[in-house]
């Protein structure tokens, strides 16, 4: 949008104009979107921004809209300086190369002036509808959701026998990881139709030869990780314990990448059909800092998303600076993340909370990563019947 001739309002400088649009309720006019302000012009052009269609007009193509156009001023007390009503309908017949322009109307110079016809001119340049769609219409539309569990066993979490152990499984059958496990699996499950989740461990000596892996089928099936269910991971991790050595160090790499092949693979499919999220459980600090930053670098522009749920009480900096809620995560030689994809938990905020206070917080960014990816790419749910919208 743009406009032309504005009224000038300032005895020093010029104007310094914004646009606010407002939708028609029964209570009367309610702010929808407010526009940057362009300073001291009177030939403003604003930059393109996007406006919800629901708080525009409901949806209703053929629903008044208000927009209000004033002079900015410090104190708040913008001047007005002209008005103009239209609808969704008209606006849409704007094209780069045929805008469709409004007299922009003060009602009051209005009334004191005979001859007035406007305080300048508002050009809409373009305007297109585009279909975002929601989290429920991808999982309603047909993508499933792979769910992968991936558990810290190095050395730091201590001695599973010992009841200082964060792997100590303690009277009542349960400890941290246990309880992290059924707290996000029971939610992510009824995403998953199957109901099969690959369960993978990082950092311990596994039989029969005893070398250190970051990324062995905790039911020691390597052809085949996936285990039935929640309950299907719980039994394959008791099992597990007692089978493999603590070790050590810990390398978050190896497993992000192991699910990030896959991801890979169902993005060249071009299609919203699957959605890859991986959980891992640990108790310390990353060995492998660089590589990991490399890694989630590499997967953020896969459809694919990473929890961390930090158990115990260890230094989580480091967890904390690869959630890139702080700022954009970057790899080693300065590539930035597509988009974030980490959502680290530490796990002894929830330890009195109820149990689903931390799936709530674990899980509270993967819908919104879920349509980032996919709304970027104009890839609609696998059986919608509305078409992609043109970007």
């Amino acid at each position: 949008m743009e406009a032309r001739k504005l009224d000038n309002k300032d005895f020093f400088g010029k104007s310094d104009p914004f646009l606010e649009f407002y939708k028609q309720t029964e209570t009367g006019w309610q702010l929808a979107h407010r526009t940057e302000v362009i300073k001291n012009n009177l030939n403003p052009v604003w930059r393109p921004f996007k406006i919800n269609l629901q708080s525009l007009c409901g949806g209703d193509m053929e629903k008044p809209i208000k927009v209000e156009c004033y002079d900015y001023d410090n104190d708040g007390s913008h001047d007005l300086i002209g008005i103009f009503e239209t609808k969704m309908k008209e606006l849409q017949q704007a094209s780069r190369t045929s805008p469709v322009e409004f007299d922009c109307v003060n009602p009051k110079k209005k009334q004191k002036k005979k001859n007035y016809k406007n305080s300048g001119v508002v050009s809409v340049k373009f305007c297109q509808v585009e279909r975002e769609y929601s989290f429920l219409d991808y999982i309603m539309g047909g993508c499933q959701m792979n769910f992968t569990v991936g558990i810290d066993f190095t050395g730091s979490n201590g001695d599973p026998r010992s009841p200082e152990s964060l792997h100590y499984i303690n009277p009542q059958g349960v400890n941290e990881y246990l309880m992290a496990i059924w707290s996000v699996g029971v939610v992510i499950q009824d995403y998953d139709s199957d109901k099969m989740f690959p369960a993978l461990g990082f950092g311990a000596q596994v039989p029969p030869d005893w070398r250190v892996s970051h990324e062995f089928a905790i039911n020691f099936n390597p052809s085949n990780p996936y285990c039935a269910g929640i309950q299907g991971i719980v039994d394959a991790y008791r099992s597990c314990l007692p089978q493999v050595k603590l070790y050590g160090p810990t390398n978050f790499s190896p497993i992000i990448n192991h699910v990030a092949r896959f991801a890979a693979q169902a993005a060249q499919q071009k299609n919203a059909s699957q959605y890859f999220v991986l959980l891992i459980i640990t108790d310390g600090v990353i060995t492998d800092l660089d590589e990991t930053r490399a890694a989630i670098v590499n997967a953020s522009r896969l459809p694919m998303s990473i929890i961390i749920v930090g158990v115990g009480g260890a230094d989580f900096s480091a967890m904390e600076f690869l959630d890139g809620d702080d700022g954009c995560l970057r790899s080693p030689t300065g590539t930035p993340a597509v988009r974030d994809i980490v959502q680290f938990v530490p796990f002894r905020k929830f330890q009195n909370a109820p149990k689903e206070a931390l799936a709530q917080c674990v899980l509270a960014e993967v819908p919104s990563q879920v349509t980032t990816f996919f709304n970027s790419f104009n890839i609609p749910p696998p059986n919608s019947t509305t078409p992609p919208a043109s970007s």
